[in-house]
């Protein structure tokens, strides 16, 4: 039997920014030493959205892939570290919880942490669950730590994200690109040719230059100038389960320490974000404008901020939902082209990887496969529907009543997938078990416990377990956490000492 080999020659990519910097890194970097381009187009009338990004860990993986010193990324993008995230007024106002990375405490005697937990709570001991993570108490101690150092300590499996500008990562990416071979191409795309079946053939510019290619890669925005206008692809509107539809974003000087955790605060129609880099602070106010107008949303922005605003604030409309087919034809859609989730687990960069990710996986011919394309679609927007589930799980536990929003919030039907999640997780304190989720059991425990969502009682397996002994042993864990965090460098010291943002970039 002879397999058949019709590789693709020819990758275009239209639009830079992240999504399509990354896309051009990761394909550059598999192609540099063969005989496959890859160009970018990227025109100079469009403007990027990014607004400076909280990320999660799997981007710190998608770096040294890549082949990235990370010392050198977090000085050219300004970035501070990132433990997890701080939730203020979610449950109820004034009550505040902590997302961490990583895991929360360790198996005792081959049995689940949590569960263990359950059991010391259910006989009387109040310790609170993020007693035991090691993120959470470097977070509230301001601390960070030295990773190799950290090795066979109660730190050694915690795990941090970063805190970037995403205008300068987008940067870093494209002259980190251009170093392995991909051209990039100044220009906006004016018109898009097809082939009789339907595929992209090549795009034309406004300076009358067409660039052909064989696999396209749509990076431009909201806008799906490839996905939706030329292929046609229709997107799944989710504003039913998340009805958030506006966003404003803010910079402002940086003041006081930089804390190593994103913020996210509750507020009287949406949240705000609090994003603290080495040279400003990344602020928004992510809102329904059914329960507040957009200057109503700019001036509780501009309240709820700490330093001097450094631009104007912004509006950014969306919808949020994913493409029918992220990938159709010989097109992939990515970034905002892909879809769209409120940013409230900074999950947008993650996205870009993941699909970058599968796609390798799944790797496409110049001859068109239902079979790869139905089956990435149908991973991606499993992934999609995942992370909305578990948005959604922030809002619908709240027991704010103190606006209409929040009132709404408690009346609203949500996924089947999620109420079938909910109610597991009451009956057995477990979780019903998925398959490459992005969101562990850590996460999911964290913000059932952050918002009051008690399981009826703890897997009676438990009960082989000498009470005393284990209190003994959490105690132990717990003291062994707190004296090893204790010891660790403040967040500012450590930056400063490691990887200081780069000053160039102020000039």
């Amino acid at each position: 039997m002879q397999l058949t080999h019709n590789p693709i020659e020819k990758f275009v990519i239209v639009g830079g920014g992240t999504a399509g910097w990354l896309a051009a890194a990761t394909l550059g970097n598999i192609f540099k030493d063969s005989n496959t381009q890859v160009e970018l187009i990227e025109s100079d009338e469009v403007n990027i959205i990014g607004v400076g990004e909280a990320t999660i860990p799997p981007l710190i993986d998608t770096l040294e892939s890549l082949g990235i010193d990370l010392v050198e990324f977090i000085k050219a993008t300004q970035a501070s570290f990132k433990w997890g995230i701080q939730f203020e007024n979610w449950y109820q106002e004034s009550h505040s919880y902590f997302h961490p990375f990583g895991e929360v405490g360790q198996k005792i005697d081959g049995h689940d942490f949590y569960q263990c937990w359950l059991k010391q709570k259910a006989e009387g001991d109040n310790t609170p669950l993020m007693a035991y993570s090691p993120e959470a108490v470097l977070s509230e101690k301001n601390r960070f730590f030295v990773p190799h150092q950290a090795m066979n300590t109660p730190l050694a499996g915690a795990r941090f994200a970063l805190h970037l500008d995403a205008v300068l990562a987008g940067q870093y990416l494209r002259k980190f690109s251009e170093n392995i071979g991909v051209k990039r191409t100044v220009g906006h795309v004016e018109s898009i040719s097809k082939t009789i079946d339907g595929n992209i053939s090549s795009v034309t510019l406004k300076s009358g230059e067409t660039i052909s290619g064989d696999f396209f890669i749509d990076c431009t925005g909201f806008k799906g100038l490839l996905i939706a206008n030329a292929l046609n692809t229709e997107y799944q509107d989710w504003s039913e389960h998340l009805p958030c539809n506006r966003a404003v974003a803010v910079q402002t000087k940086l003041t006081g320490n930089t804390k190593p955790y994103t913020v996210s605060r509750g507020q009287k129609a949406g949240w705000s974000w609090h994003i603290p880099l080495q040279h400003r602070t990344g602020n928004g106010y992510v809102f329904c404008d059914k329960y507040i107008t957009d200057e109503e949303a700019i001036q509780t922005l501009l309240d709820n901020v700490d330093g001097e605003p450094l631009t104007e604030p912004r509006v950014i409309p969306f919808v949020t939902g994913v493409r029918d087919k992220v990938w159709n034809k010989n097109c992939l859609s990515l970034g905002l082209a892909q879809g769209f989730l409120e940013p409230l687990e900074s999950t947008a960069i993650h996205l870009v990887s993941k699909s970058l990710a599968l796609f390798v996986r799944m790797f496409p011919t110049k001859k068109p496969n239902a079979v790869l394309q139905n089956e990435f679609n149908r991973r991606i927007i499993g992934d999609y529907q995942e992370i909305r589930d578990f948005l959604v799980l922030h809002y619908c536990t709240t027991k704010r009543d103190d606006s209409a929003f929040w009132r709404d919030w408690q009346q609203k039907q949500v996924p089947a997938s999620l109420s079938e999640r909910i109610e597991f997780f009451r009956q057995s304190g477990g979780l019903i078990p998925g398959v490459e989720e992005l969101f562990q059991p850590t996460s999911w425990y964290a913000v059932f416990d952050g918002m009051g969502v008690i399981p009826n009682g703890y897997n009676p397996t438990l009960d082989a377990l000498n009470s005393e002994t284990l209190a003994k042993s959490l105690a132990a864990g717990r003291s062994a956490l707190e004296k090893c965090a204790e010891a660790q460098p403040s967040h500012d010291e450590f930056l400063q000492q490691y990887c200081p943002a780069d000053e160039a970039i102020f000039n």
